[in-house]
């Protein structure tokens, strides 16, 4: 008889603590065994596990599970995160960009160029280029707490106030830090208003909105623009009238605004007066091109109707716009705003109230007579060449104390027999900084693009 081998205690295994699966192995008789077991044995004896309906119900219970985690995230996510929304239309939209391009403790990696183009009365430019998160995500860390900044441009939608890409920007933090979503909107918006403070901006009309122009600039000082004796003052003095009797217009159902002509040659301080003035007046100013090929009558009606508060209404070269109307009165015009398109904007019945507004040419006689009635222009006055009172006040402003010289500067042009603009004599000046003698000695220059008397 063969001896039987012998049995390493260390490897014996009780039978009861095996059991049996349909694949014929074994496994431990624990709560995952026995679950095993109970799966297979669902699976061998059931016929719907046979036909595939197990498989259907542990997906379905997979896909149950799944919703659950998703819908627990979510609301662990609003009970824990905040969002702030701000849209491209919103006023603090533009704040908030400029805010965060100044931001110290920022990570972008998408940027926007945003360039400043200046040219000068001189003909040099100024270039200045700003560089501001663009569409993608950004991070901030503000005041110890990390904001994620999402911003998203619309290739579909379109922002119907100028015609540009919808935008949105998204600020997201922990819920216990929304109170930092005010705190850096308020700060945006004194960033904003304090670099515009002490300064005059300037609008233009883009699409049916107004957008400032350039950037702000420092205000003109009302004595830096010299014209004939008594017409500043005359105009000041009937702006401040106006100001300051806004209930007596209510009282007696007349509308609230008042409208200026200014009228002469070109270079004859027109335009420069009227800067001078919103600086005076602590206003800005909007610029309104009436030859713009895309201005219709409902844009025009719109933009004067929705001025930034505190603006001067400026209508520049008045005459340019309708030079080409028909003598049978039909609007045949250059520009897409009809000439009743405009008397309607000054002062129809959608007409705005508290508003100033100035008008310029340097050819009055091609305006029509219907635009040149009280109601659309109130105050008309003549801005012409240099008189020899200009004159001398302005060599004493560039050249103080230089009486002497002024006085033959005065006769020398008298002698010159033609008409200066004032920017003829500012553009002289500006050569001979510091050097009335010089001045003096090329005034003879002069002569060059003027007209003889």
């Amino acid at each position: 008889m063969d001896s039987a081998a012998p049995v390493d205690p260390s490897s014996t295994v009780n039978s009861a603590e095996l059991s049996t699966i349909p694949n014929g192995g074994t496994e431990p008789d624990t709560l995952r065994g026995r679950f095993s077991s109970l799966i297979a044995n669902a699976m061998e004896n059931n016929p719907y596990f046979a036909a595939g309906g197990g498989l259907m119900i542990l997906g379905t219970g997979l896909a149950v599970a799944r919703s659950g985690i998703i819908k627990a995230s979510s609301l662990i996510y609003r009970q824990m995160i905040v969002d702030l929304e701000i849209q491209s239309k919103d006023k603090s939209y533009a704040w908030f960009l400029q805010w965060m391009s100044k931001h110290p403790h920022r990570i972008s990696k998408h940027l926007s160029v945003r360039t400043n183009y200046v040219q000068h009365d001189n003909g040099s430019v100024t270039t200045k280029f700003a560089l501001v998160p663009g569409p993608g995500n950004h991070w901030i860390r503000y005041k110890g707490a990390f904001i994620r900044i999402t911003r998203e441009r619309s290739a579909k939608m379109i922002d119907l106030t100028n015609g540009s890409p919808f935008e949105i920007v998204t600020l997201t933090t922990l819920y216990r830090d929304r109170f930092l979503f005010d705190e850096i909107l308020n700060e945006a918006k004194n960033i904003a208003l304090k670099s515009a403070e002490g300064k005059t901006v300037i609008y233009t009309s883009f699409g049916p909105e107004w957008r400032k122009f350039g950037q702000p600039k420092a205000k003109r000082l009302l004595p830096s623009v010299i014209l004939d004796k008594g017409i500043k003052e005359d105009i000041l003095s009937d702006v401040h009238d106006f100001m300051r009797n806004g209930k007596w217009y209510s009282d007696r159902g007349i509308p609230y605004r008042r409208g200026y002509l200014l009228y002469g040659p070109p270079g004859s301080g027109k335009t420069s007066f009227i800067q001078a003035l919103a600086g005076e007046l602590d206003y800005n100013i909007c610029i309104l091109n009436l030859s713009e090929g895309n201005l219709t009558d409902d844009r025009l009606n719109h933009l004067m109707n929705n001025m930034p508060e505190r603006s001067i209404l400026l209508l520049e070269d008045i005459d340019a716009a309708f030079n080409h109307r028909t003598q049978s009165g039909e609007t045949g015009f250059k520009s897409s705003v009809t000439f009743s398109g405009l008397l309607n904007a000054l002062d129809g019945v959608t007409s705005s109230e508290e508003t100033i507004t100035f008008m310029t040419t340097n050819h009055p006689e091609k305006l029509d007579p219907a635009i040149m009635r009280p109601g659309r222009i109130d105050y008309k006055v003549f801005v012409g060449n240099a008189t020899p009172y200009q004159v001398e006040k302005m060599f004493i402003k560039f050249y103080p104390g230089e009486e002497a010289l002024c006085k033959k500067f005065v006769q020398a042009t008298a002698n010159l027999n033609v008409q200066i603009s004032t920017a003829q004599l500012q553009g002289l000046f500006v050569m001979n900084k510091d050097r009335p003698k010089d001045a003096l000695e090329m005034i003879d220059t002069l002569r060059h693009s003027s007209h003889v008397i």
